[in-house]
Formats: C-alpha cells, structure tokens, sequence
C-alpha cells in the first residue's frame, strides 16, 4: 500500500493506493481522508490496520509538523523499514519540467499540483489556481514545462489583514452572499473586494496564457478549500478539482521508485 500526505498550512490530506490494482491512475485511490492541521495527531488511527509499504509526502507547513507526521507514520509502521520519502521540488519530476530560477526554491504543494493538473488535462496550457491560505495562481504549458506563477494572500488572509489592520474595518464572515459588485455596506464591501482581487489575479493569469498560445484553448484548475467561494465570482470556464497535490504525488510516484 502506498500512503501519499499532503500537509498544508491548514489541512492536512491523505490517499492510500493499492499498488496492486491494475488502475493506477492518478486520483484512484482505496481511501482518503483529512484533517485539520492541528489534529495530526489522529492520524495514526485513521491509517492503522493498512499494510503500507510505502510513503510519500508533502509538507508546506514548517519543522514541527514534518515531525509530527514521522511520528504518525512510524507509530503506524512500528518496525517495519519503510522510508519515509519527502517530496521536493526538482528540474524535472512527474512529466513536468520545472522553469523555476531555482527548481528546488519552489514549493513543494504548487509543483505537485502542476504535475496533478498536467497529469489529468495533458497536452493543453494550463492556469493551475489554488485557492487556501495562499492564493497561487501558475501557468503550465501545453508539453508540460511550468512557466512560472503569482502568489498572493489568501480570501480568508485578505479580509482578516483589512480587519486587523484598518481600525475601522470589521472582521467579516466570507460566506456572506454577495449578487453585485458595488456593496451597500462596509462588511459586504470588504468580502466584494478581496473576492474581486481573487478573480482578478485568476482571470489575468488566464489572459496571459490566452495570448501566449493564441492557436489553443487554455483551461483553468480551480483547486483549494476557498476555489467554491471564488468561482461564481470569475467570468471565465473552470475545472473544479480537489486533492490537485495528491494527485500529483500519485503521478510521480507511479513514475519514480524509491530512491532508498
């Protein structure tokens, strides 16, 4: 059994994949689950009583929870020798070159989720938006090269910033229902603004894909646990996937075998 975990800033999500079926594609897995950051400790139950034979993951969210998940992992495994591999970013991983400056500088979660999004939508140019704590919005080519991408803070990080930030700003719930732009009140105002500035940043990204490939259809991945708050705000087609980072880590990890 292979476990791939992909542990971000505020949730942490999980696949197990039988190795031994004939269908490996990428996304087809025996049993997944998360939970939020804070709770990794329960993780161990939810993985025991697999064999796991192998494990893959992707941490974003710093030292303390990297060895939280060794021991999640380990108290599962017990004694049996099983390394523990810990994706990074490479030149070249998953059917997808990295065009980064510096291949290793980018972060883990924004090239697994590349390679996710080339492995399910291959030979077309992609804008790969995933929206969590983090917004990131990257462009990947039609033969797999990731060209590069934007970052920007977050839905909830933009209007928890204004609160804390501009005395006279309230904290705001984002599920406030919004049907026009112009807002009559400062709350709905705010929620307008940072999911206009949301949009906005996906929609230019889709721009400028659209006029450097002129002769093909570019599509947009909406990913993360925010993409459902900002899509009926954009005005372009979307794909909605989840679990876009997993699905990477199960694609190079059906092309990649260990390398200890």
């Amino acid at each position: 059994m292979l476990l791939i975990v992909d542990a971000g800033n505020t949730r942490i999500k999980w696949a197990l994949v039988d190795r031994s079926a004939s269908d490996q594609t990428p996304g087809h897995w025996l049993q997944s689950g998360s939970v939020a950051r804070t709770d990794a400790h329960l993780l161990a139950d939810a993985w025991r009583g697999f064999h796991i034979g192998r494990v893959m993951l992707s941490n974003v969210a710093g030292q303390e929870l990297r060895g939280e998940l060794e021991n999640a992992v380990l108290h599962v495994l017990g004694t049996r020798p099983v390394a523990l591999e810990w994706f990074t970013s490479a030149a070249e991983l998953g059917g997808v070159r990295n065009l980064y400056l510096n291949p290793t500088q980018l972060g883990a979660d924004r090239f697994a989720a590349a390679i996710g999004a080339h492995a399910l939508f291959p030979n077309r140019p992609l804008v790969v938006a995933t929206c969590g704590t983090a917004t990131t919005v990257d462009a990947v080519s039609a033969d797999g090269h990731f060209i590069g991408g934007m970052i920007l803070p977050g839905l909830g990080l933009m209007a928890t910033s204004l609160a804390k930030n501009t005395a006279q700003l309230p904290q705001v719930a984002l599920q406030t229902s919004l049907t026009q732009p112009f807002a009559d009140n400062t709350d709905a105002a705010i929620v307008s603004g940072c999911l206009a500035a949301q949009a906005g940043a996906i929609e230019r990204a889709m721009a400028a894909q659209a006029r450097a490939y002129p002769n093909e259809t570019v599509s947009c991945i909406l990913a993360g646990g925010a993409a459902d708050l900002i899509a009926p705000h954009l005005s372009i087609a979307y794909t909605r996937v989840d679990n876009l980072v997993l699905i990477g880590l199960h694609k190079v990890a059906t092309q990649h075998s260990p390398t200890c």
